[in-house]
């Protein structure tokens, strides 16, 4: 079949979802399948990345919000593009105006392609929960956002598919009225990450670049610098934890919001921050040669960092909500209440004191393929569904 993503989020310098669709490229193309790449770039122009895969760039304007990312803003355009390509399947990354302009182009077109939604972005967890969780329930905050839900049960009704990629995502979902959830989680690069990696000396090397000796927990954060990543938070949950046992933090990740990052970290000579590393296979040796990872974010779908530290062998500390908190529960990993330094600290002394720094548990892991491969099933089952259905009010959002 021929497989159409109007990605949103993908962009050069992205992290998790430039990985995931990188490896698409490959890996439907190699399953005999055309795929096909639209995303917004700095002008138009088309990518060759196989016989059959290829990322179509739409000259689009930067997102004012983030300018790391563009969005599309050329409705005729991309329904052009969309009408070019004569898709079996369009998939959507993001369900803002992109989705929109997607179901309108096959209400317009009259197209027979089905359309899926592939959740890489919670906006109510990475925006209103993270502004407004301190004074008000999520459930409240859910009743004053109704226009969200009510957008979400549109698209509900205009697609075949939303695809989850975490259980407590689908289930807010479909507490939220949405009808066609199913899960699909998205796993790791395929041979890329493995406790194998991990090497004595390097853990060495980075424990000493934070000031401490072997018998220091090493802990490892890995993301780009954006308020809902929350590695102030994090930065100061290492030095709570530091007072009563030696450890270590190394943040790898840029982008332009650093200062609150900085400041968090004072004049701590345990919390370093690193560049990003661009090489994959470094960052795998990286990952598998520290202790622990630990994340701040409750807002991916999935969190593919902390999937791949599972694969790395290591514990994942992670908030109580999102796609690593998921992950954190089903590899024994530690949790907290998301945005809580102190509580957070008191996860990183329980694993400092449960943890065995020479041992690191072997696990089976989802790969990406995987999840394609459960894509590509659902497309190839999926009945004719009726499109012309109203959305249903949700119960419970």
């Amino acid at each position: 079949m021929k497989i159409v993503d109007v990605c949103a989020f993908y962009t050069p310098t992205g992290g998790g979802v430039r990985t995931y669709i990188d490896r698409k490229l490959v890996a439907l193309a190699d399953r005999g399948h055309e795929i096909v790449v639209i995303a917004p770039g700095e002008e138009d122009r088309e990518e060759r990345r196989g016989p059959n895969a290829r990322v179509r760039w739409l000259r689009s304007p930067r997102f004012p919000l983030d300018r790391s990312y563009r969005y599309f803003a050329d409705r005729d355009a991309l329904h052009a593009m969309l009408d070019e390509e004569d898709a079996d399947v369009v998939e959507v990354s993001s369900p803002w105006r992109s989705a929109s302009m997607v179901a309108d182009w096959r209400t317009r077109s009259g197209s027979r392609a089905r359309l899926s939604l592939i959740a890489h972005a919670d906006p109510l967890s990475a925006y209103a929960y993270r502004w407004f969780g301190n004074v008000a329930s999520t459930h409240a905050i859910d009743r004053a956002f109704d226009w969200y839900w009510r957008h979400l049960r549109r698209l509900d009704a205009q697609f075949d598919h939303i695809v989850s990629a975490s259980e407590s995502l689908t289930q807010r979902l479909r507490e939220g009225g949405l009808r066609k959830v199913t899960t699909d989680p998205m796993g790791v690069e395929p041979g890329q990450f493995s406790p194998r990696l991990r090497d004595p000396a390097l853990r060495r090397e980075m424990l000493a670049l934070c000031g401490l000796g072997e018998d220091a927990l090493l802990l490892i954060g890995v993301g780009r610098h954006a308020p809902e990543k929350r590695w102030d938070m994090v930065a100061q949950a290492a030095a709570i934890a530091g007072t009563q046992a030696p450890v270590g933090l190394l943040i790898i990740g840029g982008g332009s919001r650093q200062r609150r990052v900085i400041e968090a970290i004072g004049d701590n000579p345990h919390v370093r921050l690193l560049e990003p590393v661009r090489d994959r296979g470094a960052v795998a040796r990286l990952m598998a040669s520290a202790d622990a990872l630990i994340h701040g974010c409750e807002a991916e779908t999935f969190c593919f960092v902390a999937a791949e530290a599972i694969a790395s062998g290591l514990t994942l500390i992670a908030p109580d909500r999102g796609g690593a908190a998921d992950l954190a529960c089903a590899n024994d990993g530690a949790r907290y209440r998301s945005g809580d330094a102190q509580d957070a600290a008191e996860a990183i002394l329980a694993v400092a004191r449960t943890i065995t720094a020479s041992v690191q548990r072997r696990r089976p892991v989802r790969t990406m393929d995987d999840h394609f491969d459960a894509l590509l099933a659902l497309y190839g089952a999926a009945p004719a569904i009726d499109h012309t259905r109203r959305y249903q009010q949700g119960t419970g959002r």
